[in-house]
């Protein structure tokens, strides 16, 4: 697979913000190199929806064609079902459909391929991580004990499968003030960046110029 380096994005807690800011990360990081999305939520696929996708993905040679939105190649499993069907589907069926996605998608050559992934620490993430190797991840939290406490079960599965991890990415969505980062400091992980509620992240603009964002995407891209 011609991908320079490999970035899985998550948390083991859901709705923190991992496929906004995936989405961002793409957006910002295109401007300069050549990236693609992995959606590998597949029971909760959101990259198409935030990137408008609304066509299935072309089959050329038995191979997947990626979607292409603002020069991002974007492959997901809301544009292989049908929009509103669910992938009710057991563990097995779940690793096959990550493995497909993976090695059926025609990535060509990326700088970074971006991979959102869901929420857990079972089979997808045994799978992706077989599969491909992960060159870095970083963590998505929001303030709240709940989604600290998943994320200790996040840092303690990465380092349980020598996972690098570049940081943590704070999103911060009720503007909390005086947020504690003693946890994050004690495992010795680093703070990339803070984001605030802001309409544009709400509901995507995928105009919008996230200057957080290119702040992250620079020590990513100041990583190679």
């Amino acid at each position: 697979m011609p991908i320079k380096k490999i970035i899985a994005i998550g948390s083991a807690k859901g709705g923190v913000g991992k496929s906004s800011i995936t989405a961002l990360l793409a957006l910002s990081l295109s401007k300069h190199k050549k990236v693609g999305i992995l959606d590998a939520d597949i029971y909760g696929p959101n990259q198409n929806i935030l990137f408008n996708l609304d066509s299935k993905n072309n089959i050329v040679n038995k191979k997947i064609m990626p979607a292409e939105k603002k020069g991002i190649k974007i492959i997901s499993m809301g544009n292989i079902l049908n929009y509103d069907d669910a992938a009710i589907w057991r563990g097995p069926m779940l690793s096959g459909a990550i493995k497909k996605l993976i090695n059926d998608t025609v990535w060509d050559n990326l700088d970074y391929l971006l991979i959102d992934m869901p929420p857990g620490t079972g089979d997808a993430y045994l799978t992706v991580f077989k599969e491909l190797i992960i060159d870095e991840f970083i963590l998505i939290t929001t303030p709240n004990k709940l989604a600290i406490s998943d994320t200790q079960k996040t840092i303690t599965m990465l380092r349980k499968l020598n996972i690098n991890i570049l940081g943590f990415i704070f999103n911060n969505i009720f503007n909390v003030k005086n947020f504690d980062n003693s946890f994050f400091l004690s495992n010795k992980i680093d703070h990339l960046g803070t984001y605030e509620f802001d309409k544009n992240i709400l509901d995507l603009n995928l105009d919008f110029n996230c200057l957080i964002t290119n702040k992250i995407s620079k020590i990513i891209m100041s990583d190679v």
